[in-house]
């Protein structure tokens, strides 16, 4: 969806803030042995560090290697909603087992099982939350914001012949 360098920062710091919010507010909740209202405080603590991490990380490696990998098995002439799906889904693999092991070295007790551990507990949240949520209210969200500039960049409906 972004076609500019201003819009893809953007959309991927929308896309982070959104999916490690999300992310350390499950994490904080299997800490504590369930969701209260002060999870979602808790949960605060992490984002600045965690975010910018995921920021730079998602931006200068992650989606390019993604977009590759989803094109391996992905042709361009594909519907694009499942080729959206395809890169969402390799962005999941790629960054939820990199993010589990920075998580581990930072806020836990670092050892090969502990991130296996971590990551294993993540992954099948991290996909749901990218795919269900995350990925289509980063969409939303970023439509809405450059609506003017999509809109003119889209080409016009070509004119029926009778």
């Amino acid at each position: 969806m972004p076609k500019t360098l201003f819009q893809r920062i953007v959309f991927t710091f929308i896309m982070a803030l959104i999916m490690v919010y999300g992310m350390i507010v499950y994490n904080v909740a299997l800490n504590t042995g369930g969701v209260t209202d002060a999870t979602f405080y808790m949960a605060l603590h992490e984002l600045p560090i965690m975010m910018p991490i995921a920021f730079v990380l998602e931006f200068f490696v992650v989606e390019k290697l993604a977009t590759r990998l989803a094109f391996s098995f992905m042709r361009p002439t594909d519907r694009p909603a499942l080729i959206t799906y395809a890169i969402s889904l390799m962005i999941v693999c790629l960054m939820c087992p990199t993010m589990s092991l920075i998580a581990t070295f930072l806020f836990k007790e670092p050892s090969f099982g502990t991130w296996i551990q971590t990551f294993g507990c993540n992954m099948p949240m991290a996909l749901c939350w990218q795919l269900l949520y995350c990925g289509p209210l980063t969409r939303l969200i970023f439509r809405t914001l450059f609506r003017r500039q999509l809109k003119a960049e889209s080409p016009a409906p070509a004119a029926k012949e009778a």
